[in-house]
Parts: structure tokens; sequence; C-alpha cells
């Protein structure tokens, strides 16, 4: 196994030890022509990205803006006896001085957080191998199960959440199993907030009549000196019904979490979801319902490795759970204008163990439009409004509740 110690800093020790690794093997087939092809018969491909973004909120924090443009390149070779290899790097830059934003690593503490930090990063480097129904991935690599609610790239921000680590996945007749240890977080703050890890991912599921069958356990653990860990299993089932001309809708999911840590007592939390929606002549709707649980105030259900900003409203409110955990009803509806996707969302929040001066956590609303033009070019608009009604903190986690609107303006271009 690889250095745990490994960082974004220094990728090369990774990189390095599989594709000697990868190399060794070819060379006992005497294949070096055959890699050689496969090198320049790969495919190179980019992906940028420039945003705009900005935040009012009621805090006292100045109002913060910020031009950025994200480029991505990378290259992944052709296949040799089932073995390939991606290498991708990752930019991020501030234009035009529009820079006026907390990036989270201390700058610009006096404005609101935009969680974007100027970077310049490996972002993937991984060897592959594919046999059959198993394909595995040694290195530095992004993944994603089920919805994001647990495991996700985080997309939405310009510097994406990636592992180092090994995965495996097998896919044959409707089950799918797939199984990944990670020795290290490359999260979206920047290579200075990445985390050391021991973590190991399992997700089991099942084609059925009645929807798509998974059931999870993910056991995730720091290697420092807080020993914190969370240990998640859970079931989740989510299908889609035709009834005529109409599309329905639904998913339900249970999860139970134990979160421990050095020098203090442990603590238990439990997930729910229950959601339901329809399409009908192309307009989709949805009513969900999701519960974070709390352990008597004292913890709120976590899931640090998820897409969180898919989830509880897109002004982001709720990254960290309420000790007094998180209730969430929401409503959406989207569909097809002027060859581009709408959204409209409506979400409320409330605590799940509430108390006498903690229980209304406001409610939010969510714009976004979104448009393709051609093969390669992409733009959009989105929305964010948060209310926070008469809640100003919450619990341990002591976070202030205020105000706060967010707008995105981007175009992008795929290569």
């Amino acid at each position: 196994m690889y250095n745990k110690k490994l960082s974004k800093r220094a990728p090369s020790q990774l990189v390095v030890s599989s594709l000697l690794a990868t190399t060794a093997v070819f060379s006992q087939h005497a294949m070096s022509d055959t890699i050689a092809e496969a090198l320049s018969s790969g495919t190179a491909y980019g992906d940028f990205r420039l945003r705009f973004e900005a935040v009012e909120d009621d805090s006292a924090k100045k109002d913060a803006d910020v031009l950025m443009l994200r480029s991505l390149l990378g290259y992944k070779t052709g296949d040799v006896s089932g073995f390939s290899a991606l290498v991708e790097f990752e930019d991020s830059r501030t234009v035009t001085g529009v820079d006026d934003y907390n990036n989270t690593n201390g700058s610009g503490a006096e404005y609101s957080v935009i969680a974007d930090p100027e970077t310049t990063e490996l972002d993937q480097a991984y060897i592959q191998y594919k046999a059959g129904a198993l394909t595995s991935k040694l290195g530095r690599q992004v993944l994603t199960y089920d919805n994001h609610r647990f495991i996700g790239h985080v997309g939405w921000r310009q510097d994406r959440q990636t592992f180092d680590g090994m995965s495996f996945k097998y896919v044959t007749e409707g089950v799918s199993i797939d199984y990944a240890y990670l020795e290290q977080r490359n999260r979206i703050f920047g290579e200075e907030k990445d985390i050391d890890s021991s973590d190991h991912l399992l997700n089991l599921s099942y084609q059925t009549p009645i929807g798509k069958m998974t059931a999870y356990s993910y056991l995730l653990e720091q290697d420092d000196n807080t020993e914190l860990a969370f240990d998640t299993y859970g079931l989740r089932i989510s299908g889609t019904q035709k009834s005529g001309d109409m599309a329905l809708l639904y998913s339900a999911e249970y999860a139970t979490q134990e979160k421990s840590k050095q020098g203090a007592s442990d603590k238990d939390a439990d997930y729910y979801l229950i959601e339901g929606g329809a399409v009908i002549a192309g307009i989709t709707g949805k009513l969900g319902y999701e519960v974070l649980g709390s352990d008597d105030g004292s913890y709120g259900f976590s899931t640090p490795l998820a897409t969180l900003h898919k989830f509880n409203g897109w002004a982001d409110q709720f990254l960290a759970t309420p000790d007094q955990g998180l209730v969430a009803m929401y409503a959406s509806v989207s569909g097809n204008a002027l060859g581009g996707k709408w959204t409209v969302a409506y979400h409320d929040y409330s605590a799940d163990d509430d108390t006498n001066t903690i229980d209304d956590l406001g409610d939010e609303i969510n714009l976004v439009y979104a448009k393709k033009f051609g093969k390669h070019y992409n733009a959009g608009i989105k929305y964010a409004s948060y209310s926070a009604k008469d809640i100003a903190s919450v619990g341990g986690n002591a976070k202030s509740y205020t105000d706060t609107d967010k707008l995105w303006l981007w175009v992008g271009a795929k290569f």
C-alpha cells in the first residue's frame, strides 16, 4: 500500500508506484509495443467553467463576490490487456480582479464565505484494470455512490472532491458491488485541508421489478490525533413506475450512525428519507421528507463525504448538521423551456430534537435555469434565498443562521 501521508503536494509517489507496478506486468508479457500504442491512441479532454458567485447575508461579514475560471485538463490512455491509465489536472483562478470573498483558507476573512480557493492540483491519477464484470482502480479518483447523499464528488464547487485509494466495482445481471479503501480525502478547500484517513466503503445494490434496492456500510476514520470515526449502515430503495402517460417516482431510505472520538463519549443518530413524485407532460414534481436525527440534542447525523450542496438548499446553511438534528420538508417542480432545463424548489427546516428556543430553522427558495449550446458549450443562472426565521444560532455547532441570498452565473465548455 502506498504512503498514508500522501498529499496533493506529493502525488507522484502514488502515480509512480502504480505505473511501475503496471509496467512490470507489461514487461513480463513483452508488450512494450502495445503500451506505446495505448499511450498514442489515448484521448485528451478539457472542461472549463467561468463562474460568478455573489453572497449577501445579514451577518457582520461583508458581502462577497468572485469571478473564477476552473480549468480541468486530462488524458486517458487506450487499453492494454484490460489496463489503462488516466491523469487529470485542475486549476482554479480568479479573473478580472473580482475576488472579494473568504476562501476558507485565511484570505478575505472580513467577507462571507465562498468555498473556492485558488489552487492548482492533480485531480485524478489512477491505473484501471477491467476484466469482464470487474473494474478496479488504484490511485487518485472520483467516487460517487447512489444519489451522492453519503459519497460524492462535490462537483458544484470549483475544486471538486476526490480520494486516494483503491476501488472495485463488479456488475452483473442486475447486481452491483462496490468497495473502496481510502487513505486520503482530497476535499474542496485545497490541499491544506485534505485529510488522511482509513475509510472502508461498501455498497451493494440489486435491481428488482419495484426498484433498485441498496445496502451500504461506510466506515470512516480520520488518521490524526482526534481518532474521529463515523460508522454508518443503511438501506435504500429507489424506483420509477409508468402508468399510462405518467411516471411515478419514489425513494425511501434509512441509516443508523455511530460517532466516536478520542476523549468523548460515543454518539448515535438515525437518518430517514421518504420522497415521491411524478412526471406528467414533461413536468416533474417531487415532495420529500428527510430527517438527519439527533442524539438528545448533543449530536446531529453527519455525512462528511457527501455532495452536500445538492441537499438541504443551495444556500449551504446546513453543510454541518446542527446538534439538534435537521428535519427538512421540500417540494420541487422542474421541466424544459427554450431548449434548457429549469427547477424551482422550496425547503422548510426544523430541529429534530427541538427545545423551547430551538425549533424553526427557517426556509429557503431555490431557482435554476441551465442550457447547453451545441455539443460543447453550456450556461446557466442559479439563485438561493434562505430566511432564518427566529433562530440566531443552534447548539454545539455554534453556527449563526442569518438571512442569506446567493447568485451564480456561469458559462462552460467541454472538449
